[in-house]
């Protein structure tokens, strides 16, 4: 069985979103004949408040190895964990790949400096290895410009290049999040996804020069090529077979609550703005029951106007309940199951995935949503007939079209719950497919990093 090193500093009970990315690789990569060995730091180094029941989410064939870490100092110049555990990750890594039969290492980013750990465990060891973006690393900081993100964004152009250059994969939750690095790093390369290019006669055709025989040609006319693959965050149907006990619903007994779960995007505004509007002029007409309430859970510390200062502005204060603080994902799945209506605000940008539509749908309960419309979230809502509550955006309409749009499927759903989803068109987005798409393109990207060798 081949071995795949997960390198990635938080692990459950890590409440971080980016925990989901690597579980939910590794869970799955047994069923198609890999062992997953995932290096992490030890909890209590991390600086968020743990999250216990997370633990009953990993498959118990996972193995998780933990490593310290240099404490936040007093004064919190650095935080960042991947920068407090890095020489600890990198020794402990070398002594695996030297110690086991390791094929490949997978590096989710953010912590973005650990990416770095795989070109050198490369130059020591051979090893090929593959960065996975989560977040874009190099980002438009506009609008940012304290001393803090101008730094970070500087060792961002600076140290991304060193650590994409020698990488056997690029891999991503959204193929725009790391296109500008293809095109930054590997602009005299061939960009090859084996989950689309995935006939032999194209593999070989990407090694001209490097075969036996009369057809050999110059070293110098060698063509290089860089394999690459995006997969959603997708999600784990059995996350949600899993019940907590006493637990405390954020709404108070006899309303009909529409619940907003996860952080508040800037790109959002616009949305949320313009359903307030709506649901004030609603109530006007007396057409908003008055059971309903609006419910945003975790939707964190962001700067600027609150989602309870537009719910003042237009007079929705008794009705639109906000708790800003990150709610356990577990906690937040059952919530879900349990509201009248999950809604889902995406962003006026159209890469924008929103991962979380998968544990909305599987939540069972009618989904409201609005996304711009080349949204993959959309792609998603189509594919599983799940569209009859969601509103398209996109930059050439005016607010009054969206305001109509809005209006249309609010209505909607206070006068039916029909709701009525094909869930098996999921399938091709869940954990399972995900990790073999994965699997897949690092199988493609060891092969050529051997034959180069």
């Amino acid at each position: 069985m081949r071995q795949l090193l997960i390198i990635y500093p938080h692990w459950p009970p890590s409440n971080l979103a980016g925990v989901h990315r690597a579980r939910l690789v590794a869970n799955y990569t047994a069923r198609h004949g890999w062992k997953s060995v995932v290096l992490a730091v030890h909890p209590e180094y991390y600086e968020e408040t743990p999250d216990h029941d997370l633990l009953r989410t990993v498959s118990e064939d996972v193995e998780v190895i933990h490593v310290k870490a240099y404490p936040v100092p007093p004064i919190r110049f650095i935080g960042d964990i991947g920068i407090r555990s890095f020489p600890f990750l990198y020794r402990k890594a070398l002594e695996l790949i030297r110690n086991r039969q390791v094929d490949f290492v997978w590096i989710p980013i953010p912590s973005f400096y650990t990416a770095l750990l795989g070109r050198m465990l490369r130059k020591k060891t051979g090893i090929p290895y593959g960065i996975d973006y989560i977040d874009p690393w190099v980002r438009d900081i506009s609008g940012r410009a304290d001393w803090r993100h101008r730094l970070t964004n500087f060792l961002a152009w600076f140290l991304e290049p060193i650590a994409v250059k020698k990488a056997a994969l690029i891999t991503g939750v959204s193929y725009d999040y790391y296109q500008p690095v293809l095109k930054r790093n590997f602009s005299g390369y061939q960009w090859v996804d084996p989950n689309i290019h995935d006939s032999a006669e194209e593999s070989i055709d990407l090694n001209v020069g490097m075969s036996e025989g009369p057809t050999r040609q110059p070293k110098h006319k060698r063509r290089l090529s860089v394999f690459h693959t995006s997969f959603p965050y997708g999600f784990d149907s059995e996350d949600h077979h899993i019940k907590l006990d006493h637990l405390e619903f954020p709404w108070k007994a006899g309303i009909k609550p529409w619940i907003y779960a996860g952080a508040f995007l800037p790109n959002s505004r616009l949305f949320v703005e313009l359903l307030f509007k709506k649901i004030s002029s609603l109530r006007d007409q007396h057409k908003w029951p008055s059971d309903i309430e609006l419910v945003f859970v975790g939707t964190g510390n962001y700067p600027g106007k609150t989602i309870r200062d537009y719910a003042e502005e237009y007079g929705l204060g008794s009705i639109v309940k906000e708790n800003r603080q990150r709610y356990p994902f577990l906690e937040v799945l059952n919530f879900l199951s349990e509201a009248d209506t999950v809604m889902v605000i995406g962003s006026t940008e159209k890469h924008y995935t929103a991962s979380k539509i998968y544990q909305s749908l599987l939540s069972k309960r009618p989904v409201w949503s609005i996304f711009h419309e080349e949204s993959t979230a959309l792609q998603v809502l189509s594919e599983c007939k799940a569209q009859q509550y969601t509103v398209k955006y996109k930059a050439e309409l005016s607010k009054e079209e969206v305001e109509h749009q809005i209006e249309e499927t609010l209505l909607s759903r206070i006068a039916s719950d029909t709701w009525e989803p094909d869930y098996s068109k999921l399938e091709k987005y869940s954990s399972a497919e995900n990790t073999r798409k994965l699997l897949t393109a690092i199988e493609a990207s060891i092969n050529i990093s051997h034959s180069r060798h």
